[in-house]
């Protein structure tokens, strides 16, 4: 009957805020430019498959349209 607790059931440390708000941008970033390498090789990949473009030609377009997600994105 020692153990009866009134309080909350866990009380963690205080929370660190700063480090919580790097740790989402963080992620966010990460999301924002997996997302754009995905699709961007998605696009090269339909291009040099099916478009006829080849190795060279959708090696030429990934390259291509990550230099302007990296622009658009920023």
């Amino acid at each position: 009957m020692d153990d009866h607790h009134s309080g909350p059931a866990e009380v963690g440390a205080a929370m660190d805020y700063s480090e919580h708000e790097k740790t989402y941008e963080l992620f966010l970033a990460g999301a924002k430019w997996g997302t754009m390498s995905i699709i961007v090789l998605m696009i090269a990949m339909a291009a040099g498959f099916y478009g006829g473009a080849g190795l060279v030609g959708s090696l030429i377009v990934f390259i291509v349209l990550n230099i302007a997600g990296v622009f658009l994105l920023r």
